[in-house]
Order: structure tokens, then sequence, then C-alpha cells
């Protein structure tokens, strides 16, 4: 956890150090106006779309007779393994003209609908039918049943999910910069870009940060006033499928829509650019760095995983004062712009551990602070479900505690580590600034190729890095797919 304090730190020292005067003139400026607007503009607009495509997705997908379900499962879970910058590239491809807020937003929501969906799906998979069929008996409507019923049993992984997806707009940068929509992530950037350590960006992380603050105060305040247990006897009954009779093409256009518009296009531009490209784009350096990929990204999520076990662990058995405050501590590190935390490594480095600049274990432990989250709500979220009593029964059993656990929890946690592990892998996969400023010398990753190619307007050159990645990230997609059922609240659950 004490990692997880360097960027907070870095940025609160650049802050006490920035005069006040400049402090305010900062502040007061237009710029500053503006990009607050339009960065709360694009919560505004992107957030309430998320969260009803992704409740409407995972319904149709685990609650009713849709036709072809587990297919449609997986082609809608297919968008985690497309980077939004790459998606961005495509819709710049295809429509160059687009931007701004409506740009980002779209661009917003294709990407990552699916953090809100997996989890909402996997709760609605595991949800006790009698509950609906209480509120049926009771003369209740369908859209009352859900509404009285169903959504706040599914409000606890549709907040967790909205929480990811509010940090990833937050930070994000390669695809709000190829829309050419100015957010704060996109204005730090640029001023850092300019001058190394800006005040000017250095503040304007702090307002990032603060911003951060108010929306985990919002979840945490949603989560205290929400009750999960099933406090009845007997098993739960697997609600019936809901027959969708005369709006079954309705239903069909909506996934069918989703995956064209966040699969089809990204995957259609990558072939016509590949077509157009031919065999000269596929050069050595194109399997250099899928490889170099590949190891961090596996490197990067037993980091994280390991790390992340004993702060999920706290939160679920022992709650108190020190284990929220370590939890939160990692939510707000993982909100401040990827180029904010890579520049307080660089700092760190330099001056206080020199060798370990521009090395692996630098850059892995800065993967650690900005992808923790994904770890720890995945792990909360499976812990939750898993009564202590188990635990304590191998214990009095004559097992030592650690093998207890072992036994145990970390067994019927596996789902839970495993969803953790495939989203942290992705994270490290699709990760570019932070990347670009810590990896040790002749390192290039796909991300950082497709990103210099891109950036050159070279997008044949650039197509096979991306379709590499969406390949490498693949399988991890299809894992965190298979896991969250059985994870029971997936990526999103906070």
């Amino acid at each position: 956890m004490l990692a997880s304090l360097v960027p907070l730190v870095f940025v609160a020292v650049a802050a006490l150090r920035t005069p006040p005067e400049l402090l305010a003139q900062v502040l007061g400026t237009q710029r500053v106006a503006e990009l607050l607007l339009n960065t709360g503009a694009l919560l505004l607009f992107a957030l309430p779309i998320i969260g009803v495509l992704g409740v409407g997705l995972a319904w149709l997908t685990e609650r009713t007779r849709l036709p072809g379900r587990r297919v449609w499962r997986v082609l809608l879970a297919a968008p985690l393994a497309i980077p939004a910058f790459v998606n961005a590239y495509a819709w710049v491809s295809v429509v160059p003209s687009i931007g701004g807020v409506w740009g980002g937003t779209l661009v917003s929501v294709l990407s990552y609908y699916p953090l809100v969906m997996i989890p909402v799906a996997a709760t609605l998979a595991t949800l006790d039918g009698s509950f609906t069929d209480t509120a049926a008996s009771l003369g209740h409507g369908p859209w009352r049943r859900f509404f009285s019923t169903v959504l706040p049993l599914i409000r606890l992984p549709l907040a967790g999910g909205l929480l990811l997806v509010a940090l990833h707009l937050l930070s994000e940068y390669g695809a709000f910069a190829m829309m050419r929509f100015d957010t704060f992530t996109t204005a730090i950037m640029g001023q850092y870009q300019s001058t190394f350590a800006s005040e000017a960006a250095t503040t304007m992380a702090g307002v990032l940060v603060l911003a951060c603050l108010l929306i985990l105060a919002l979840d945490g305040r949603l989560r205290r006033r929400t009750a999960l247990a099933r406090v009845g006897s007997g098993s739960a009954r697997t609600a019936e499928p809901v027959r969708l009779g005369g709006w079954l093409t309705a239903a069909l256009a909506l996934p069918a829509g989703t995956v064209f518009l966040a699969v089809g296009v990204p995957i259609g531009v990558l072939v016509g650019w590949l077509i157009s490209g031919g065999a000269a784009v596929w050069t050595p350096e194109v399997v250099e760095a899928l490889l170099q990929t590949l190891g961090l990204a596996v490197l990067g999520a037993a980091v994280t995983v390991t790390a992340g076990w004993p702060v999920a662990h706290l939160v679920v058995r022992h709650p108190g004062f020190w284990s929220r405050l370590a939890e939160r501590i990692a939510y707000i590190a993982s909100a401040v712009p990827s180029i904010v935390v890579g520049l307080a490594f660089v700092v760190a480095a330099l001056d206080l551990v020199p060798p370990l600049y521009q090395t692996v274990a630098n850059l892995v432990v800065a993967y650690l602070v900005l992808l923790l989250p994904r770890v720890l709500v995945t792990l909360r979220a499976g812990l939750a479900q898993i009564p202590a009593v188990h635990e304590e029964v191998a214990r009095t059993l004559g097992r030592r505690p650690l093998a207890a656990f072992w036994s145990t929890t970390a067994r019927m946690a596996r789902p839970a580590t495993g969803a953790g592990f495939a989203l942290v892998f992705l994270g490290v996969v699709n990760e570019l600034t932070l990347t670009l400023l810590l990896a040790p010398t002749g390192t290039r990753t796909l991300a950082m190729a497709f990103w210099s190619a891109s950036s050159e307007i070279d997008y044949r050159g650039a197509a096979p890095f991306a379709l590499c990645m969406i390949v490498l990230s693949a399988p991890m997609t299809w894992l965190l797919h298979r896991l969250s059922p059985a994870a029971a609240t997936g990526a999103g659950a906070s």
C-alpha cells in the first residue's frame, strides 16, 4: 500500500511548492473551466448510457430466452480485448470528422460497457427467483418487479462497475487525444510534454484527485445502504427465464447492434488496413513487441493479484478504519492520470533509489498502483460471498490458520482471483503512457508501437500492433467471461 502513496505524495508536494498566486491563477483560468465542463459532460453523458446498456444486456443474456444467449455473452464481453484508443483509431478512420464530447462518449460507451454488464450479469445469474415471484404474487407488473426487487439486488455490482468506468474516464488519454476532445488528462499530458514538471499540470492533477474523492464518497455512501444477504431458510431457486414474445426482434437488435459497433467496426477497419498494407506491415518488430507485452502482462498481473489479496481479505474479514483507508488510497491513486503516476515513479526512483530507474521492477510496481482496484473489486466481491465459518471449521478440525485459509477461502475464491488476474493482464496490455515513461531502454510494447505509428498517421503500420493487442487480450477476455458467474460480481462489484 505504500507504493500507492507515491503519486499522491508527488501531487501533494508539487502543489505545496506551487506559489498560492500561481495556484489561484491556474484554477481561475477559462481553460480550467472548459476542461472541467468537458470532463463533467463526459461523465454525465457516458455513465448513464453505460449503466442502462450494461444492465439491459445483462438482463437479456441472463434472465430471458434470448436465442444464442451463450454466444452473445462471449461477443458482448469482447470489447474488453479492444483498447479504447484502438476503438477511437477505428472510428476516426471511418468518420474523420468525429470528435468532441459526442465522439468521446461514443468510444467510452463502446469500450467500457462490459465493466458494468459482466458483474451485473454474474449477479443476475445467481439471483434467487423467489424475490420476483413474491413481487408477482402481490400484483406487481414486470417494470415494477424489476425496480422493486431486481434493481436493489444488483445495485452493488452496478455501482462498482460504474465506479471503475468513472475512474477510467478520468484517466483516459489516448482515446480522447485521437478524438480531439480536451479533458483534464489530455491537458495534463500536453503540459508535461512541453515542460515535463509543469506546476499548472500538477494543479490540474490535484483537481482530478478531488473528483475521484467525490466519486469514492458517493460509492461508499451507496455501499453502506446496500444489503445482499438472503436470510430465509432453504436454498435459492433459480429464476425462470422470461419469454420475449413480440419483443424478440427488438431484443435481438440491442446485442447485435452493440457487437457491430463495439467489435465489428474496429475489427473491420483493422482488417481493411492490413489488406491494404499487405505482408510488408508484418515486420520482426511485431513479434518482439508481442513477446515483451506478454511478459510484462503476466508479471504485472501476478504481482498485483498477490498484493491485492491481503488488502481485500482485511476489508472483508476485518473491516475497520485502517482497512478502508488502505482500500481508498488504492482507488484514489489509480485515478491519478497514468502520466502523473509515471512521473511520480521517475522522480521517486531518481531521488530515493537511483538503481530502480528504468527497470522492470519500477514499471511493475507502477502497474500495481494503477491497476490494483481491478483486483480489489473482484476479490472483495468473491470473498464477501464466502462465509468465514468455513475457515473456522477447518481450524477446529486441527488445521493451522494458513492451511485452513488455503483449503477453504483461497480455493473458493479462485474464480475471483482469476477474474482479477485477467483484468490486470488486460490493463497492462492496453497501458500506454505509463509504459512510455517507465519502460527500460529497448522495451517496446504493442501499445507503444501502435501509438508511435498512429501518431505519424501510418494507419497501415499501426494495424498489426492493434490486431496483436486484440489477439493477446482475447483469451483473458474469454477467461473473464467464464469466471464471472462463479465470481458472482466479476469486474465491477464495489
